[in-house]
């Protein structure tokens, strides 16, 4: 077994004691709330923006009902995240889309999903990791940050990040990967006030010579 498959075998046993069977966190109802909350989610704390799409989601729940509530109203609802007032204005034009071109029907291409507004690859990618089989994996400031550290990849780009990983990682634990490197990222290796010795995963790599 060489370096760098020592290294992946080690990292994902560590994952898979901690985390065997990591579920989404983000709320939602259906397919259009789920995308409407991963693209809130953007430069937002996740436990924020569960807060507010739970009250956001009994007014829209479907591209029907946001075309018939004024943005304001959204505006309101979702003020107390970042960027409020361009993603209540993408949720409106995104729903217009979706009825027009789409009839109401999320595409689950790619290249599809990134044309609509407020929908970045990564939006997209994290989308279809839930609701397909595509083979994607999306990669956050987290999985951005933990392949740095793990030197997995050189941490110029996240694009880099996301062709690195998926080099490394074998496709079939993309998806189950993707959550498990967040959760472990956020409690264990965070950005600020990172504790070395409560870093589990880099510590074993340490000791094994393996960074």
């Amino acid at each position: 077994m060489n370096f760098i498959s020592k290294k992946i075998k080690m990292i994902e046993n560590i994952l898979d004691f901690l985390y065997p069977n990591p579920t989404p966190t983000l709320y939602y109802i259906n397919e259009y709330t789920l995308l409407i909350s991963i693209m809130l989610s953007y430069r937002s704390q996740e436990k924020k923006v569960n807060e507010i799409t739970k009250i956001l989601f009994r007014k829209i729940n479907n591209p029907i009902d946001t075309i018939y509530t004024p943005i304001e109203n959204i505006k309101n609802i979702i003020k107390h995240i970042g960027l409020y007032k361009k993603k209540s204005k993408n949720i409106y034009d995104l729903s217009v889309i979706l009825i027009k071109k789409y009839n109401g029907i999320i595409p689950k291409n790619i290249s599809e999903l990134k044309f609509l507004p407020g929908i970045g690859h990564k939006t997209a990618s994290v989308f279809l990791s839930h609701v397909s089989n595509e083979s994607v994996f999306p990669v956050d400031t987290h999985i951005h940050r933990m392949m740095f550290r793990w030197k997995l990849s050189n941490g110029k780009n996240v694009k880099q990040t996301e062709q690195d990983a998926k080099r490394f990682f074998k496709k079939k634990n993309w998806k189950k990967l993707h959550l498990q490197i967040i959760f472990y990222a956020k409690k264990y290796s965070p950005s600020r006030k990172w504790n070395l010795k409560k870093d589990i995963i880099y510590q074993e790599l340490l000791n094994n010579n393996l960074l």
